[in-house]
């Protein structure tokens, strides 16, 4: 494998690891309603939301998880970004 393979992997891995933590510290956000937006959480919206939105696209138009009472795409898009960093970290740097 060659190095440059290797920093790709591990800066994409980093990259996604920040997205969890951002996406935890959203969840954790969402369990406190305030009646008006505070900075962090619309910073955590903007950082997580390009992410979360093509899984709630996916599910909204096959009308997947209708009434479920969890947001079904946020633990969609964290459990494909845990797989896509294991995968990677498997592949290219353990």
């Amino acid at each position: 494998m060659s190095g440059g393979m290797y920093v790709v992997a591990l800066c994409v891995v980093i990259f996604l690891y920040v997205v969890d933590i951002a996406m935890l510290g959203r969840a954790v956000l969402s369990w406190f309603p305030t009646e008006e937006p505070t900075r962090i959480g619309a910073f955590l919206y903007v950082v997580t939301e390009p992410f979360i939105m093509p899984i709630r696209n996916l599910c909204g138009r096959f009308g997947w998880f209708q009434g479920v009472p969890l947001d079904m795409p946020f633990l969609i898009t964290s459990l494909l970004m845990m797989l896509v960093s294991s995968f990677l970290h498997t592949m290219f740097l353990g």
